[in-house]
Order: C-alpha cells, then sequence, then structure tokens
C-alpha cells in the first residue's frame, strides 16, 4: 500500500471522534439558556443564532428535543458561507408545570455530518396564569403608536403579593399596572402595554420583566412581539452573493415598495456597486444592482443607502456582502488512486473546513 495512505489512514484512526463536532460548535454564539420563571400559559421562546463561517455551504438535517417540555425547529436549513440563521426553542407552559429541562440536538449532513447539542431550562409556575400568554402588538405604521393588555392572575398568593415594578432593556415601551382584584388567595392585574410612536421600523421581539416581592419568583417574564412598517420597505435587505472572483460582476434586483409614487434619486454603497436609476415616480421601483468583486481576496461587506423623494432616511439600508477567493492552485501529483484519497480526505474533513476571513 502507498505510504501516503497508510498515513491518512492512521491520521484518521488517531483523530478524536469529538474534532468533528467542533465545526458545528463554531457557528453558534451561544448552547445554553435559562428561561427562568415563567408564567403558565405564557409564551417562551429562544433563539439560538448561528452563522456559517466557512467557504463550504451548510445544510441541517434535522432537529430533535430530548423532552416534550420543548419543541424546537430551525429557521433555515440551508446556510451558504457567511448566511445566518436561528434554532427557536420553545417551552411548552401550556402542558408542563415545575422545572424542566431539554437537550436539543441539530444533525447537520453538511458539509460533513455533525451533531450539535443545545440545552434549555425552564420553570413554569402553576400559580401565576397569563391570558393571552404574551403581548402581541400586530403591525404598527411608523409613527404610530399601539396599546395591548393583558391579564396576570396570581392564586395561592401570601396576602401582600404584588408586582412593585416593570423592567424592560426596550426604552420604546410604556407599561401600566393596575390591581383589578385581590381577593384571600387570589391577585389579579390588568398590565397595559404601549408602543410608542417614536419607535423605529423594524420587528419587535423583547421581553417585560414583572418585578414582585416574592422571593422565589422575583422577576416574571412577559414576552412582547410585533413589526414597526416604515412608509417604504425593501426586499431583499440583505445582499449574499457569495463567493466570487476578481473581477467576477453580479447583478442583482432589489424591490423598493411605497404607500405613495416615488423617485430614486440615487444609490451609494462604494465604486463597486453601479446601478441605473429608475427613472419614473412610482409605487414599486425595480432596482438592478451590480456589484464588481475587487482584485483583493477577502470579505467585502457593504451599506447600501437607497435615497428617494420621500427623505433622506425613508428607505431602510441594505447590507451586501460577498467573499472574494483567489484561483486555488492545482493539487499536487500523489501515487495513490483518486477513490482512496477522496475517501479518506471526506472522512478527515471536517478538520480541514477552509473559515472565512473577516
Amino acid at each position: 500500500m502507498p505510504r501516503k495512505v497508510v498515513f491518512l489512514l492512521l491520521l484518521l484512526a488517531w483523530a478524536p471522534a469529538a474534532h468533528a463536532e467542533d465545526w458545528a460548535r463554531k457557528m453558534f454564539t451561544e448552547t445554553n439558556h435559562d428561561f427562568g420563571t415563567v408564567a403558565r400559559g405564557s409564551k417562551a421562546e429562544y433563539r439560538f443564532k448561528f452563522t456559517n463561517p466557512y467557504v463550504e455551504p451548510a445544510h441541517i438535517a434535522a432537529v430533535r428535543s430530548s423532552c416534550g417540555c420543548t419543541s424546537a425547529e430551525a429557521t433555515k436549513a440551508d446556510l451558504k458561507s457567511w448566511e445566518t440563521g436561528e434554532v427557536v426553542a420553545t417551552l411548552n407552559t401550556n402542558s408542563f408545570l415545575g422545572i424542566h429541562s431539554a437537550t436539543i440536538t441539530v444533525t447537520f449532513d453538511k458539509p460533513y455530518f455533525a451533531e450539535m447539542q443545545l440545552q434549555v431550562t425552564g420553570n413554569i409556575l402553576s400559580d401565576v396564569v397569563l391570558q393571552p400568554g404574551g403581548v402581541d402588538l400586530g403591525t404598527i405604521d411608523v409613527g404610530q403608536g399601539v396599546e395591548k393588555k393583558i391579564i396576570l392572575t396570581r392564586t395561592n398568593a401570601p396576602s401582600n403579593w404584588s408586582i412593585s415594578d416593570v423592567q424592560s432593556a426596550n426604552t420604546n415601551f410604556e407599561v401600566e399596572v393596575n390591581e383589578m382584584r385581590r381577593l384571600p388567595t387570589t391577585v389579579i392585574y390588568e398590565l397595559v402595554v404601549r408602543l410608542k410612536p417614536t419607535s423605529p421600523p423594524g420587528y419587535i421581539n423583547d421581553q417585560l420583566f414583572l418585578v414582585t416581592n416574592d422571593v422565589e419568583a422575583s422577576k416574571i417574564p412577559v414576552d412582547v412581539v410585533g413589526r414597526v412598517a416604515a412608509e417604504v420597505s425593501v426586499s431583499p435587505s440583505a445582499l449574499m452573493l457569495g463567493s466570487l472572483t476578481p473581477g467576477q460582476t453580479v447583478t442583482k434586483n432589489v424591490v423598493v415598495r411605497g404607500k405613495r409614487p416615488f423617485k430614486v434619486l440615487d444609490v451609494a454603497g462604494g465604486d463597486d456597486i453601479t446601478c441605473k436609476l429608475p427613472e419614473d415616480a412610482r409605487e414599486v421601483q425595480i432596482i438592478p444592482l451590480t456589484f464588481t468583486a475587487p482584485q483583493q481576496p477577502g470579505t467585502i461587506k457593504r451599506q447600501i443607502k437607497i435615497k428617494t423623494d420621500l427623505g433622506d432616511n425613508a428607505v431602510p439600508e441594505i447590507t451586501c456582502q460577498a467573499t472574494v477567493v483567489g484561483a486555488m492552485a492545482p493539487p499536487a501529483a500523489a501515487p495513490v488512486s483518486s477513490t482512496n484519497l477522496n475517501t479518506v480526505t471526506r472522512e478527515i474533513g471536517p478538520n480541514m473546513l477552509r473559515l472565512r476571513s473577516n
């Protein structure tokens, strides 16, 4: 047997199996989440974000949970280089009570097989109920506020149990807490959640924390979701151009929609991005953007700003990203058959994935 094949086979036998999982682990920013103490019937959801930092595309074959207390799914199965996705873990607060934990297994079959495990825990209170389970603000036009109400019921409550404060990192929320009824063992609160008219366009996925005087459940989270719609929307919001060779050009169409006819005045994004501006005023504008890859290899990121007669900041900015790769050198000749060499290379491949440079 040729020496090179023998060496590769020995290397394969020596490498620890755990190394095959390392490439998948590098894609995730977090692998654990504690939901804390949540109310029965509440919406408890967490998004594990991941990014493919490799030249090779990745594919998620399956996502499964070890416990019925938690369900999980991936928002995207196929990821090209530098694309991002999320594994959404949802705690089943309607059917389970008490402290629960689950292991979420994410199975990859491309570029190589690997299983990535995520851990979640949570304590679902039996005596605190939210109706509805969270605050859904719906879709609101930019510049318009909105108000939603939910009811919190605490049973088996001590006589002095109360909500003393509401905390949130989102300064666009205003929350009013009203005690509706207090019985010997039950307390009912109404929560009025308002979104300020100054809230910027975009999706809302935040939490409120109800601060109580209960030592064992001092903070109760309440999910708040919604979307503030801009006067003008852009699709897609990001252009992922993939791998390009120096000098290669790629043209992508960007669709800009408004609530009334408008004109496109200018598109700025750098010398390597050009376009032909549409002349007429329309409610829907299709703008062809052409990107020319520079000669220098590396990752290219651009912020594209579209100026219209609706105002300087009416159109959200677009992120454009591409990776410029140089010509690859031909592989050195080897005294082994291509079949044997390819088989061995595929098996030890996870340790040889090519990371994108920033």
